[in-house]
């Protein structure tokens, strides 16, 4: 898929952009149907695991995940979206022609009680030796402004990496009082099922609880440029077989890290409350979408 040069602008400008139709509705219903097979079997499960992250009020009888943990390894049509060509050829022309797989979750804003993800740059949680990382939400729903979609600060992927501690432990949430952001500012990414959205790893983004009677799943991929090397231990390779086969595009894998200027802040120490983001944001003192994170 081609980008416009009005399109590539928008996205070096603001951070983010919105792509509409790029997965056909037949994907989309695959995907749809995979993950309610998830959900159901959810229902046999009663804490956090290596698949499941739950929402608080989860039961057997009422099965409610608000997270999918690294999807792409647990069923090959996530995996297949995840490697899909026109995605790839879109983040060449964005990101960097030589490209490389990161890793995916699966968020889920159920119906009347979706939980929120408070406000942080992806940047805070995963630092490289330079900064030509994104991440694609594929809109699994019709993403509207009443169920909770993604919302990017524009911009802000050129701007500061904003405190993400509390009390010296990283929490995963920029800290609402010593940030300096308009976050009224904030535009949604909204679309019909089988649009994505791409933003920066730096850019400022988070998500408000879903109030409305209209499921919102998104599922989020994570890439970089091929010669960017992570900088915590966690996102390092366990092997170069497996490091290589992360490779996306282009014929060589670079073996020299592209170190260039761009700020950084380790999210160590690590947060109290380890798991996904919603486990981390539970240190956050103050949120800005009306709820505490989610318990």
């Amino acid at each position: 898929m081609q980008l416009g040069a009005e399109q590539i602008e928008t996205y070096r400008r603001d951070g983010f952009i919105v792509i509409e139709n790029v997965l056909s509705p037949a994907e989309v219903e695959e995907l749809r149907q995979v993950t309610d097979a998830f959900v159901a079997k959810a229902r046999f499960v009663q804490t956090h695991d290596d698949v499941y992250d739950l929402e608080p009020s989860h039961s057997a009888t009422e099965p409610r995940v608000r997270r999918i943990k690294t999807p792409h390894l647990q069923h090959d049509a996530y995996a297949r979206i995840g490697r899909h060509p026109a995605i790839v050829e879109i983040l060449r022309q964005l990101v960097h022609p030589v490209l490389r797989f990161d890793t995916s979750k699966l968020n889920m804003k159920a119906a009347g009680y979706g939980a929120a993800v408070e406000w942080h740059q992806d940047w805070a949680f995963y630092p490289h030796t330079n900064d030509d990382l994104a991440a694609v939400g594929v809109m699994m729903d019709d993403c509207a402004i009443e169920n909770g979609p993604l919302l990017c600060v524009p911009g802000s992927h050129k701007g500061p990496i904003h405190e993400h501690h509390a009390d010296g432990v990283f929490c995963g949430a920029i800290d609402l009082d010593q940030a300096d952001v308009d976050f009224a500012a904030a535009r949604p990414c909204v679309g019909p099922a089988g649009s994505i959205s791409i933003h920066h790893a730096r850019t400022i983004h988070g998500s408000a609880l879903n109030t409305s009677q209209k499921m919102r799943r998104l599922l989020l991929f994570q890439y970089r440029a091929a010669d960017a090397w992570p900088l915590v231990g966690s996102q390092q390779p366990k092997s170069w077989a497996d490091w290589q086969a992360l490779l996306l595009s282009g014929e060589n894998d670079p073996v020299v890290p592209r170190c260039t200027d761009v700020p950084v802040r380790l999210p160590l120490p690590e947060a109290k409350h380890a798991g996904s983001i919603y486990e981390n944001q539970r240190g956050l003192k103050k949120g800005y979408f009306g709820q505490a994170p989610a318990a």
